[in-house]
Formats: structure tokens, C-alpha cells, sequence
């Protein structure tokens, strides 16, 4: 432990999922001197095109939209202070039973293995001491972050590395307040309906099941901006037309459930590094 410093892996789908999920932990370990390494599995070509112009229209180019997204990825993992920035570069998916799914080279078609056996080339290379990624839905069923998961998952077991491992979660109490917040903005949209696993539609976790509960409020400015970033995506990131105070209200805390912990550390915790420390 005392010839390398303490590492955080977050391994994400798509640019910009490292700042929706994980901006707080990233800024925070940063800069308390942990290394951050961010694995993003996807080149986020089926983000918008200049302009708002959508996947499958005229004038998208998923090419150059993947070239603009690198340089926003790049862009905000300066923000956070992401140390190191490894891209496994296949082709995004797109939403689920979109024609990207069955795409050659697409994230989601590529058999599990092989994402995984390249994951754990970079594992064994950084020796991550927390490792970070979806829940086995993806958090909201995305393909792509489904196969993150799978991938980062069986690239532990390829490795027999044993640092703790979360998944990215939100407790219940705050998405209520989160679709309230989108409710302001936006008046259109329809209540929850209660009926349906408590109004989540089974995203998220019930409060007492969230494990880990990590004070990121120092940095949610920084968040925010590497949100920003990522401009050519703003039609699809709610959280920007909030704006940085509102935003820092609801996104001050990020929350975990730990699925892996060899340290014996007492839950709920309120620090990834718990027991490491």
C-alpha cells in the first residue's frame, strides 16, 4: 500500500455519465489525493449532433459526434480532476431496441468476455482499491450500462482482485425529490404513479438498502460544470436548467450500495475508503 496511493476506478458506459453518476466522488477523492482512473466503455455516438440534430436524422454523423464527445469527456474529467482517462472506445449502443443495439462493433453486441478481459488488463495495471460501476439494471436499463456492468463484474473475477466494488444507486427518498425538481421545471410531467413500486418503477434503492451515502456538497460546483462540459448533450441533462444552487441542493450527497468489501467495514458508511484509511 505505501508505494502506490489509494485508487478509485469508475468504470462508466458513455461521456457524461461520469459526472451525472459519480462527479462528487471523483472531484472529492481527488482531491484528497486518491488516484482517479475513469474507464469509459463507449465513444457516445448516439448522443445528439450539432445542433440537437438526433441519432437517425438527417446530418448525424456518429463519427463526429464521438470526436466531440471525446473532447467534452476530456474537458470535464479536467474539471474533476480525474487523473487518468482510459477509453475502451466501442461503439455506442444507443437506448434499448434501438437499431445501434445489433450494430458491428456495438458495446452491446460484443460478447462479455472480451470486454471484461480488456477491463482487467487495466485493472491489473491500476490495482484499483475501489472499483465503481451500475447495478446489474444498468440503473435505468440502459444496454450499455448493463454490459458495463457485466463487464466490470467478470473482469474482477478474471483478476481475483478484491478492492470493494459499488454500484451507482439513488435512494427512494431522493427521487422523489429529484421528480419534484423535474416537475418544476418542467409542468408537463405526469405525477408517479404510487402504484408502481413505490412510484420508482423499480430504479433506485428503498433508503435503508443504500449502504454507503457520501457528502460530495464541497464539490458539487464542480460537478455541475463538468455536466456543462458536455454542451452538446444539454437537451438530454436535466440536472443543467436547474442551475448550479438548485442543483447543488439536490446533488450534494451521492449515494451507493457496496457489493464487495474485504475490509469488514460497519454499514451504512459515508466513505468509499472506508477501512482503507
Amino acid at each position: 500500500m505505501a508505494d502506490r496511493p489509494l485508487t478509485l476506478m469508475a468504470v462508466h458506459a458513455h461521456p457524461d455519465d461520469e459526472a451525472t453518476g459519480t462527479g462528487g466522488v471523483l472531484a472529492r477523492y481527488a482531491a484528497e489525493g486518491v488516484r482517479t482512473v475513469l474507464v469509459t466503455c463507449t465513444d457516445g455516438g448516439c448522443g445528439d449532433g450539432p445542433g440537437g440534430v438526433k441519432p437517425g436524422d438527417p446530418g448525424h454523423d456518429p463519427a463526429a459526434v464521438a470526436a466531440m464527445r471525446r473532447r467534452e469527456l476530456e474537458a470535464s474529467c479536467e474539471v474533476l480532476g480525474v487523473g487518468e482517462l482510459e477509453m475502451l472506445g466501442y461503439a455506442d449502443s444507443g437506448m434499448m431496441g434501438w437499431p445501434g443495439n445489433d450494430a458491428p462493433g456495438s458495446f452491446w453486441r460484443t460478447p462479455v468476455e472480451e470486454g471484461a478481459a480488456r477491463l482487467a488488463d487495466l485493472m491489473r495495471h491500476y490495482r484499483p482499491d475501489v472499483v465503481v460501476t451500475y447495478d446489474e439494471n444498468g440503473f435505468y436499463g440502459h444496454p450499455d450500462h448493463i454490459q458495463a456492468h457485466r463487464i466490470t463484474m467478470a473482469a474482477l473475477e478474471m483478476t481475483g482482485l478484491t478492492p470493494k466494488v459499488y454500484w451507482t444507486t439513488m435512494p427512494h427518498s431522493g427521487l422523489r425529490r429529484f421528480g419534484e425538481a423535474m416537475r418544476e421545471f418542467q409542468e408537463d410531467l405526469p405525477e408517479p404513479d404510487p402504484a408502481e413500486e413505490d412510484g420508482m418503477a423499480g430504479i433506485g434503492l428503498p433508503d435503508d438498502e443504500v449502504t454507503t451515502w457520501v457528502d460530495t456538497t464541497a464539490f458539487s460546483g464542480r460537478k455541475f460544470d463538468a455536466l456543462a462540459a458536455h454542451a452538446s448533450q444539454g437537451d438530454n441533462i436535466f440536472f443543467l436548467k436547474m442551475g448550479k444552487e438548485r442543483f447543488t441542493e439536490l446533488m450534494g450527497v451521492e449515494t451507493f450500495v457496496r457489493v464487495q468489501d474485504p475490509t469488514g467495514a460497519a454499514v451504512p458508511e459515508n466513505d468509499l475508503f472506508a477501512g482503507l484509511r
